[in-house]
């Protein structure tokens, strides 16, 4: 099938010779008619054979190089060195070797572009992950001097200082994960995870946060064991508690409900983290988690970087978790985690009170 596309290819680009051997061959046929009337059919029948023939076989010659020209063409294109360019212009017609040294020359200066551009992005998420690592140090000393010296500082002063601390170490832990989103080997270690533990934990993490905007944290449901990446589910709990507190309504009293279920003929575990904010517009709730965006001037995304929830979609989709996201404005936001059930690996649930 192959071959019979590149002979139609060859006789649709042949075209206009063909026409015109089909003219000359009238113009003779009608010549022998003319001047040899008894031999005009033996005549015919010759110039018949002799025209197939003189077509056939350059045709056949052109497929076999054809084969030979794509395999040099495909070597080429993979690798446009000199030494390939060479061996593509001794398969290829001479009158198109210009547009193949044309085309050798700016294929390797893209190549010398994109490879010089490699090793820049190379270099700058070296460098970005030193520096993340480095930022650590100063946030390390920071929280031993805030340890060890809270009497000398009134109690205003010590909260102001671990909430602009936790802020920063949240923002680090951004930059971290958005670092490694390319990496070929992530290190993410699955084990069995009671979710009303992890919860509490990434709800300690982020306290000092929570208390400066005047949470009050509400927990419902049951409790259930998943099967995840603690790591990951903890960075994906602290990105979704530091949008609450971000966009958290200043005239009120501030909620967020952790709030647990199984659905049985699902096979999921659901997590839904709700907050009474501000709320998200329904013309942004389908972007909120596309890279960049920030929603339309005065929504609830208009101070967001739009790199959080594009980070929390990255790591869900890596742990195999399911988001959904409902709002309605000025009654808040809901978020859903989606766990699948790993049976082997997951107990039933049990009430959240006897934990």
């Amino acid at each position: 099938m192959k071959t019979l596309k590149v002979v139609l290819a060859y006789i649709s680009s042949c075209k206009i010779w063909l026409i015109a051997l089909a003219c000359a061959n009238v113009l003779f046929i009608f010549f022998a008619w003319f001047a040899y009337p008894e031999e005009f059919y033996s005549l015919i029948w010759l110039m018949i054979s002799v025209s197939v023939g003189t077509s056939f076989i350059p045709l056949f010659i052109l497929v076999k190089r054809h084969h030979k020209l794509q395999t040099v063409f495909h070597h080429f294109l993979t690798e446009p060195d000199e030494a390939n360019e060479y061996a593509l212009c001794e398969a290829a017609p001479i009158s198109m070797h210009p547009f193949i040294h044309e085309l050798g020359d700016n294929l390797r200066s893209r190549q010398a572009e994109i490879d010089n551009s490699g090793v820049q992005l190379v270099d700058y998420e070296s460098y970005i992950e030193n520096w993340v690592h480095e930022i650590k140090k100063p946030l390390s000393l920071m929280t031993l001097v805030l340890d060890n010296r809270k009497e000398e500082l009134s109690p205003l002063v010590y909260s102001r200082m671990l909430h602009v601390r936790d802020h920063i170490r949240q923002d680090v832990e951004q930059i971290l994960y958005f670092s490694r989103l390319g990496a070929t080997h992530k290190d993410y270690y699955w084990e069995p995870l009671s979710v009303l533990t992890v919860c509490k934990e990434a709800i300690s993490d982020n306290q000092t946060l929570l208390e400066e905007a005047g949470f009050t944290i509400d927990f419902g449901g049951h409790d259930c064991n998943v099967f995840s990446d603690k790591k990951g589910l903890m960075f994906i709990l602290g990105q979704l508690i530091n949008n609450s507190v971000k966009y958290a309504d200043k005239t009120s009293s501030p909620t967020l409900l952790f709030q647990l279920r199984e659905n049985i003929g699902e096979e999921t575990i659901v997590l839904s983290i709700t907050d009474n904010g501000p709320g998200i517009p329904n013309s942004d709730l389908l972007f909120v988690f596309e890279k960049g965006f920030t929603g339309d001037r005065g929504s609830y995304m208009s101070r967001s970087t739009g790199m959080g929830l594009y980070l929390v979609k990255k790591m869900a989709t890596d742990l195999a978790i399911d988001l959904q996201i409902t709002s309605e404005l000025k009654c808040g936001t809901t978020v859903s985690l989606i766990f699948p059930k790993v049976k082997s690996s997951v107990r039933r649930c049990s009430d959240a009170a006897n934990n």
